[in-house]
């Protein structure tokens, strides 16, 4: 069974909020590169600001339906409880390089349904 993330991606702080799943950060790069969806390249979603990591691609796509469910405010105070700069996650997850990564791939173990900023605290 393979893991999955659900992310989500932004034009700037409090903007344009773009709700995704993938087994891959290869797709998170595509949104950057804007080929990853029409709609976040139309808004320039670039920015990732939230992402959390599950066991099965299953439990990703669950949670990304619920988040999409969610009113704009929850999902707001959802990003600025972790990141209350909104932080781009991208340059923590890889420095900016070009990665395509599985959950195994991950330096630390980390929890299904935790953020990936368990894994990126400052030293």
């Amino acid at each position: 069974m393979r893991g999955g993330y659900t992310y989500i991606m932004t034009n700037k702080p409090f903007g344009v909020l773009y709700i995704g799943v993938t087994w891959s950060l290869a797709r998170i790069e595509a949104h950057r590169e804007k080929r990853g969806s029409a709609f976040a390249a139309k808004w320039d979603c670039t920015r990732l600001v939230l992402m959390e990591v599950h066991d099965s691609i299953e439990d990703a796509i669950l949670r990304e339906k619920r988040l999409k469910n969610w009113n704009r405010v929850w999902k707001c105070r959802l990003i600025s409880e972790q990141y209350p700069n909104w932080d781009d996650l991208w340059d923590q997850l890889n420095g900016g390089a070009v990665v395509s990564v599985t959950p195994d791939d991950l330096a630390a173990p980390v929890s299904a349904g935790a953020t990936i900023a368990a894994k990126m605290s400052p030293e």
